[in-house]
């Protein structure tokens, strides 16, 4: 049994207040617009939603293939270098998203930055299986 917080169990725990954030501001937005289901066309309602939709798309994979490197000795200096990118990448995605649903900087580095995570650990896993 592990007596201390995992390296994925910090960065999890960072990213689950993230996306408490990000499901509050849905039901501020829901309020403000007095909308119950669906986004009632509110633009800043769909935008937070996408926001909160796009998180919830790509942590799970990311997390499973974080903990799956740590719990197979991965490095522990990579494995706080992917989470520092990957929760930087995530608020600069939700960042670029709120401003403009058009491409922006913020928003086009989080989602690259959401890639090379997903990449980096899909290769460093096989490797290690490989090993």
């Amino acid at each position: 049994m592990l007596t201390h917080l995992t390296i994925t169990g910090l960065y999890t725990s960072i990213l689950a207040l993230f996306l408490i954030a990000l499901a509050f501001n849905i039901i501020k937005l829901r309020f403000k617009f007095q909308v119950g289901l669906g986004d009632g066309g509110e633009q800043p309602l769909i935008k937070a939603i996408r926001i909160h939709g796009n998180f919830i798309e790509y942590m799970p994979l990311a997390l499973i293939l974080l903990a799956s490197y740590e719990l197979n000795g991965g490095n522990e200096l990579y494995l706080h270098i992917i989470g520092i990118v990957l929760v930087t990448g995530r608020v600069l995605h939700a960042m670029g998203l709120s401003k403009t649903v058009g491409a922006s900087l913020p928003r086009q580095i989080g989602m690259l930055s959401t890639f090379i995570v997903l990449f980096v650990l899909a290769v460093l896993n096989i490797l290690k299986f490989m090993g």
